[in-house]
């Protein structure tokens, strides 16, 4: 039924204007425009440049597992950089303890703010949709299909609701990852739930927070560059890879008003 309603004509634009509309983030990082930016536009290109130059290179020249780790290798050349430019600031390390615990905090249920997020958690749903057909045409498998989208879906509701629960903020799925997924080829579900779990573990350390605050955005920014413009490219794949033939007017009107509406941030 899925592919039916959405053919590759469709899922195609979608997962491209998924990179496109995240690239301007990317880009402010790039050009040191954060509103806590201290450094010059010149120092925020240049490290965004090594970080993005060492991602590149490991994915093209490194062998063993150095290729699966290119992401890393971006962060730490771009951290190198910042700290001979002199731009990070270890303060909040200094000040961070070994052990921390999140703060928990007790749920309360206020109709006003239910019947207000309602609406909202729309959003996030169709955005999952989305992540869901980008990371199927990545990893070849159809995860629409196995575990399938009622599954998936009912995953991240539960798994909001329990952040919820303990005072967190609401989980969405994260495009970015696809990106990430595509360089270093790690497929299997099973890296996912380890890196989750120690995610979770690594919380706790106070002082490992604290660093990884201290990353630059040029650094990230530098490394989204490529993620979002992989994702993108994942999806001009889907458009090539089932011929879709542009000429025809019924695809070039669908292609057409996604990415106008898309880009352009209309918004219901």
């Amino acid at each position: 039924f899925l592919h039916k309603i959405l053919p590759p004509v469709v899922v195609g634009p979608v997962i491209m204007t998924i990179g496109l509309i995240l690239s301007p983030a990317a880009v402010n990082m790039v050009m040191g425009k954060g509103k806590e930016a201290f450094y010059t536009q010149g120092q925020s290109l240049t490290i965004a440049l090594i970080s993005l130059s060492a991602v590149i290179a490991i994915m093209m020249f490194g062998r063993g597992m150095l290729r699966l780790v290119p992401i890393l290798c971006g962060i730490a050349a771009g951290y190198c950089a910042s700290l001979f430019v002199g731009i990070v600031d270890f303060t909040p390390i200094l000040n961070a303890p070994w052990f921390a615990l999140p703060n928990f905090t007790a749920p309360v249920f206020k109709l006003e703010a239910v019947i207000y997020m309602v609406p909202i958690a729309i959003a996030p749903a169709i955005e999952h949709i989305g992540d869901m057909l980008a990371i199927s045409n990545v990893t070849k498998e159809n995860f629409l299909k196995n575990p399938g989208l009622k599954s998936t879906l009912l995953g991240d509701g539960l798994a909001t609701s329990l952040a919820g629960c303990f005072g967190g903020p609401p989980n969405t799925t994260y495009s970015e990852v696809t990106g990430a997924v595509s360089i270093t080829k790690a497929y299997n579900p099973a890296i996912m739930t380890f890196a989750a779990l120690a995610a979770i573990l690594l919380a706790f350390v106070g002082k490992l927070g604290a660093a990884l605050s201290t990353i630059p955005a040029p650094v990230i920014g530098g490394i989204m560059l490529l993620l979002f413009g992989i994702i993108a490219s994942v999806g001009m794949e889907t458009l090539i890879k089932n011929s879709v033939d542009l000429a025809e007017p019924r695809n070039m009107i669908i292609v057409a008003l996604i990415f106008v509406c898309a880009i352009g941030g209309m918004v219901l």
